[in-house]
């Protein structure tokens, strides 16, 4: 198509200065010749893409100023330096070994990439999606790969002087911009949330910050608010994800929550409310986040399935099979197994006065003696023992008697307070983002004054 391009373009320009017969017998001839160059056999597959070598965020920046344009950049490359370049995209199930088939390299080039260092069994893990681009030469010598994990990182290895693969890692730093998204409830947290602009990720991430405070299962009504600060990402011009939330508030039936970032000298990064205390209790009030309470603690419940005065010693909240169940705080499992009543299950001490009990799980994902982390995904939600339907049952243990989940946790301490010979430099972080938030607040709140007023 180039060739076209470029004979399409010659022959224009001798129609400005060639007599008119000497131009017709031109064009004839370049046609003639475009048609050869048309039919011949491509030097690769079908099934490959030829592609330019791909530079890193600093080769293209230095490059872009002086670079020819791409199209002659690319057949350039091709003609001076002699390679084909071919790239694959990870398939599922695919091998390493699949991949170099594909692009025409041998196993003993592969083989050879494999043991040049440690970083190169890195290619053993490739996960679908992920890119591979080869470079190889008239002889079928792999003279350089990339592994683009993503729009931000890129692994190099290329063939030096002495026949062995060197290593580097190019890196990318992505944009970041301010933005704000502000909603009231009508529907639901993920609903409203949704329609506000917000992902599914920043949602979960709001529900978790706030999690110690309000149950999104039990707690949420009809006319709560949110503001939220967070990252934009952008590559190039095209936004690429989210960052994390920097500061965020949430009206919860007329009490307001409000939460800000902050990254201590250690470098861990924790939420705080705006006077340092920690928004993180020693235990979440749901070990779900999608569901709503179909059974509540009730010491004298009639059972379903078997009709009787039965103790029911937890709660149960109704949620898809499936739906990702966490540990409400930092403990170990005590234990893990099934039985026909409880079906699978997971039972967690947290110090030595609480237990935590996970009933019904469809799966368990983990094992008896193994620690885990507050939030840390345990099981999944299921009908397995004596369910009526896909739900779980959660019961908290306090000196080994059963309390109500629901209030118990709001009686418990909660994390660290920022320390004080820490609070001036918490300030210094914090504030900016917090007086953004407000700016953010104040017009917002003024559109929907007038909206309601011209409504009325």
């Amino acid at each position: 198509m180039q060739n076209r391009r470029k004979n399409e373009r010659l022959i224009g320009a001798m129609g400005k200065h060639f007599p008119r017969t000497h131009a017709v017998a031109a064009g004839a001839a370049s046609f003639a010749l475009a048609l050869v160059l048309f039919i011949s056999p491509p030097e690769v597959e079908a099934k490959r893409t030829a592609l330019p070598v791909t530079l890193s965020h600093a080769e293209v920046s230095t490059a872009e100023s002086t670079r020819a344009p791409e199209t002659e950049t690319a057949e350039t490359t091709s003609v001076m330096e002699g390679l084909r370049v071919v790239q694959e995209t990870v398939r599922n199930g695919d091998t390493l070994s699949d991949l170099f088939q594909r692009a025409g390299v041998s196993s003993s080039e592969m083989y050879q990439l494999l043991s040049s260092g440690k970083e190169a069994k890195q290619l053993a893990k490739l996960v679908p999606g992920e890119e591979l681009t080869f470079q190889i030469d008239g002889e079928g010598s792999l003279q350089t790969l990339e592994l683009h994990r993503d729009r931000l990182s890129k692994v190099e290895f290329s063939r030096d002087n002495s026949d062995e693969y060197k290593y580097a890692l190019h890196t990318r730093e992505a944009e970041r911009y301010t933005a704000f998204r502000q909603a009231e409830i009508n529907s639901s947290l993920f609903v409203d949330g949704t329609k506000a602009g917000l992902s599914n990720n920043l949602i979960m991430e709001m529900a978790d910050i706030f999690g110690s405070d309000i149950d999104f299962a039990l707690d949420i009504r009809k006319g709560d608010k949110f503001s939220v600060v967070f990252d934009e990402e952008f590559i190039d011009g095209e936004k690429i994800g989210n960052g994390a939330i920097q500061a965020v508030s949430f009206t919860n039936q007329g009490k307001t929550f409000s939460a800000v970032r902050y990254i201590d000298r250690n470098g861990d990064v924790n939420y705080y409310t705006p006077d340092g205390k920690s928004m993180r209790k020693a235990f979440i009030r749901t070990p779900v986040d999608i569901g709503r309470i179909s059974s509540h603690f009730n010491p004298r419940r009639l059972h379903p399935i078997f009709k009787t005065r039965r103790p029911h010693n937890g709660t149960d909240y109704a949620a898809p099979r499936g739906t990702p169940v966490y540990s409400a705080g930092d403990g170990r499992v005590v234990k893990a197994g099934y039985t026909k009543a409880n079906g699978n299950y997971v039972f967690i001490q947290h110090g030595e006065r609480y237990i935590t009990r996970y009933l019904h799980l469809h799966k368990r994902h983990v094992k008896r003696g193994q620690r885990v982390k507050q939030r840390q995904v345990i099981g999944t939600v299921g009908a397995t023992g004596y369910a009526t339907g896909p739900h779980l049952h959660y019961e908290f243990l306090v000196d080994g008697r059963h309390r109500n989940p629901a209030t118990i946790v709001r009686k418990l301490p909660k994390a660290k307070a920022v320390a004080s010979s820490e609070m001036d430099r918490f300030l210094a972080q914090t504030q900016p983002l917090l007086a953004q938030l407000q700016r953010f607040e104040q017009p917002a709140l003024a559109q929907n004054n007038e909206e309601k007023d011209s409504v009325n």
